[in-house]
């Protein structure tokens, strides 16, 4: 772990928080030992579910670099990534976190990481949302047409 890019995701946590842009999260993604992008939470600032510090820095470094694949970064975080987050760099083919407090001190002072990895763990007719699947083979025309297209771009 290189404690010069966990220093900085923590500062962005704290500094950020305090300027009002969100909760306690910051983030740095790093490619061969450079610091492409930083991202702190910003939920509340920007009335964003989503903008969570990791997305936030992984959508900045996909900018920055031109590309949706990260497979050659890492992340730094101050606290281990929610689930919505985890799944963000499983996208982005980051293949190392690096992060400081763990989800449990996340929980104890009111995020709900714990409860959403409780749902995302139960099958689907147990969970707290309601969920109805209809309509499935005329979805299916959208994946019949992807997967004939020649010029497609995978990912």
């Amino acid at each position: 772990m290189n404690e010069e890019f966990m220093t900085e995701a923590i500062r962005l946590s704290i500094e950020k928080m305090g300027n009002g842009d969100g909760g306690p999260f910051g983030a740095v993604v790093v490619r061969n030992g450079q610091i492409v992008s930083r991202g702190w939470n910003r939920v509340t600032s920007t009335n964003d579910p989503t903008a969570h510090a990791e997305i936030v820095a992984i959508r900045e470094a996909c900018r920055e670099l031109n590309t949706f694949w990260l497979g050659d970064c890492e992340l730094y975080v101050n606290c281990e990534p929610c689930p919505m987050c985890l799944a963000a760099v499983y996208w982005a083919g980051i293949r190392k976190i690096y992060y400081g407090a763990v989800r449990q001190d996340a929980a104890d002072v009111g995020f709900g990481d714990a409860y959403i990895a409780g749902e995302l763990g139960k099958p689907a007719s147990e969970r707290n949302m309601q969920v109805e699947q209809g309509m499935r083979e005329e979805a299916l025309a959208a994946f019949a047409i992807w997967d004939k297209m020649e010029d497609k771009i995978e990912y």
